[in-house]
């Protein structure tokens, strides 16, 4: 299988349109911070080529002149470095300092970082905060620069998403009470592998019995017999071949829901129909938030996260989908809605997933997927 890759002229918007920021923003260079965190890996890749395998990677994109990607000495044989497209690529005892240096020798006077709050190690964080640059958080500006995307990468989105409902209706294949949770996850599993997810799955489950399901998130179980009353909400997150992360969920269980998880499954979806007609361009993730999240008004309920969020080679990215985020949303962007809504005492929970883009007109379900509760007696369509 080959890996996909971006074409020359998708690479070089990408660069373009970094650049069109740092001038914007009076920015002399910006640091991209990546790491195997799952789900953060996806900036240095998007930027650079690169896949991360294991540990962390910079990417520095001047305002002028060359990239350059930096890593740390002792990560020199981890990854395939051939596969980056920047023809500089440094190995640094600590990247941090290096980077210091650099914008010493070069004169820079402020830097944007993306990952200072999540990603970028302790250690390059003090080594680089040391010297006399303006260090500047760039995080939700670098999500937005990725946030509206190209036609080609709406084909690199829709494979992934593409893969990810395979493994849904896998996972819908293998459901049988009696096997455990793992047992059940596991076709899904094998087929993003073979598929080329590499080591990009985060594939969760919230779990419960008597037709309910308790509001944490855990590893599918994989020595619990599953009993046919009890009710499985896989959250099934990969990034594709491509690297673009897609997520999915919808409950599955024999026996039935069970109250108060019906009345909430019922405002899910008058909830999913309300993201189909707020997900339009012009309004905000403000709007949205309170359109989607006033489905459920009237429950015992409460949110347990963000209600949704931008995604792409970035598994969370902004805009988040909640109160007061006023980000004007705009065409091709791509948002997963997911209210993960739990019963105000704490003990019950329902978690469906579903990602959309964001048209003139209306949100585009990116699944085929009907937004109900599956028994495991149903069969995906032939295409």
């Amino acid at each position: 299988m080959t890996t996909p890759t971006p074409s020359r002229i998708e690479i070089d918007r990408r660069h373009r349109v970094i650049r069109d920021a740092l001038a914007r923003d009076d920015l002399d260079a910006l640091v991209i911070a990546g790491s195997e965190y799952t789900g953060f890996e996806g900036a240095i890749r998007w930027v650079s080529g690169f896949r991360m395998v294991h540990r962390y990677a910079y990417a520095l994109v001047p305002r002028d002149g060359d990239p350059i990607a930096v890593f740390p000495t002792e990560a020199r044989w981890v990854g395939e470095h051939g596969e980056c497209w920047f023809d500089e690529q440094v190995f640094a005892d600590v990247p941090g300092l290096w980077i210091r240096e650099l914008a010493r020798a070069r004169g820079w006077r402020r830097i944007g970082v993306y990952g200072v709050n999540f990603i970028m190690p302790v250690r390059d964080h003090v080594a680089l905060t040391a010297g006399d640059v303006e260090i500047v958080d760039y995080d939700v500006e670098f999500d937005l620069i990725r946030a509206v995307k190209s036609e080609e990468e709406l084909t690199f989105v829709r494979s992934s998403f593409d893969l990810n409902e395979r493994g849904f209706w896998e996972v819908l294949d293998a459901y049988e009470p009696g096997k455990t949770e793992a047992e059940i996850m596991a076709p899904a599993e094998a087929l993003f592998v073979t598929h080329g997810t590499t080591r990009t799955t985060m594939n969760m489950v919230l779990s419960g019995r008597h037709g309910t399901a308790g509001p944490e998130f855990k590893h599918p179980d994989p020595s619990r017999p599953v009993a046919a009353d009890d009710l499985l909400l896989y959250s099934i997150e990969i990034a594709g071949p491509s690297g673009y992360w897609a997520e999915f969920a919808r409950p599955i269980c024999a026996g039935g829901l069970a109250s108060p998880t019906i009345e909430i499954m019922a405002a899910y979806q008058d909830c999913f129909e309300r993201a189909r007609t707020t997900l339009r361009a012009g309004n905000t993730a403000h709007d949205v938030h309170t359109a989607v999240f006033g489905a459920f008004s009237g429950l015992a309920v409460k949110a347990g996260h963000v209600t949704g969020h931008s995604i792409d080679m970035i598994m969370v990215a902004h805009p988040r989908i909640g109160v007061g985020v006023e980000t004007v949303l705009e065409e091709n962007m791509i948002i997963s809605i997911h209210p993960h809504i739990v019963t105000n005492d704490e003990r019950h929970c329902l978690y469906v997933q579903e990602t959309f883009r964001v048209t003139a007109s209306g949100g585009e379900q990116l699944s085929g997927v009907p937004i109900v509760s599956f028994d495991g007696s149903e069969r995906r369509e032939a295409p």
